[in-house]
């Protein structure tokens, strides 16, 4: 029996909390090994365990994973959570592309100038609400199913969640112009697997804090 993945990554969300979130999701327990300081991931790059020098880095079934996309890829294909078919895959691909981008916009909020946060913020509630949002309500709608691709649990519908918990950390009322999106937050966040990993003391981290973009920031001089 192959022993459980294991996670190789700041302790923050930063892009390896998708990664939590889909392994989750799947019922799948792992490890995390936390980069606390610059030697660490200096001695992951010696050790030739990262194949671009970069994290996050995932062991799972004896590979060493990089590249978000990549290893988000694989494990929802391997836990069925990829669609039926290559049409339905195109769909999943392109719904989690969208929320991929409204949550990069959010991750990087923190890092940025004091002075620019109030403007980047307004910036990301807009987008969320008349760029994204919008076509997520809209699949709903158009095809009256639970969920976004095939009505079944995918990739697709667990990215959307994870982005709309983070938008609404941004702006609690945020769902506000969008009933089929509150029903689906409702929905999804009670599915078992979910709902544990929404629980306190589970392996989600919190919002990204002064604190987390410290160490970040000392790690890679910047």
């Amino acid at each position: 029996m192959a022993g459980k993945p294991k996670l190789y990554y700041f302790d923050g969300r930063g892009k390896m909390e998708s990664i939590r979130w889909l392994l989750a999701a799947a019922g799948v327990e792992f490890e995390e090994e936390f980069i606390e300081t610059k030697e660490d991931l200096e001695k992951l790059r010696n050790d030739g365990v990262l194949m671009f020098q970069q994290v996050p880095m995932v062991e799972i079934d004896g590979m060493k994973m990089v590249q978000t996309r990549a290893i988000l890829s694989y494990i929802a294909a391997k836990y069925n959570l990829y669609g039926k078919d290559l049409k339905e895959r195109a769909w999943i691909d392109m719904y989690v592309e969208g929320t991929t981008d409204l949550m990069g916009m959010i991750m990087y909020l923190p890092f940025q100038p004091a002075d620019t946060k109030e403007k980047n913020l307004a910036l990301i509630i807009e987008r969320a609400t008349t760029r994204y949002f919008p076509v997520y309500e809209k699949a709903l709608k158009d095809h009256g199913h639970d969920y976004l691709v095939g009505n079944k649990l995918s990739w697709a519908d667990i990215h959307l969640l994870e982005a709309i918990l983070m938008a609404e950390e941004c702006k609690p009322d945020i769902l506000s112009a969008f009933p089929l999106l509150q029903a689906f937050k409702g929905r999804t966040s009670n599915i078992p697997t979910i709902k544990k990993f929404l629980q306190p003391g589970s392996q989600r981290k919190p919002p990204t804090d002064e604190k987390f973009v410290a160490i970040v920031r000392k790690i890679f001089n910047i």
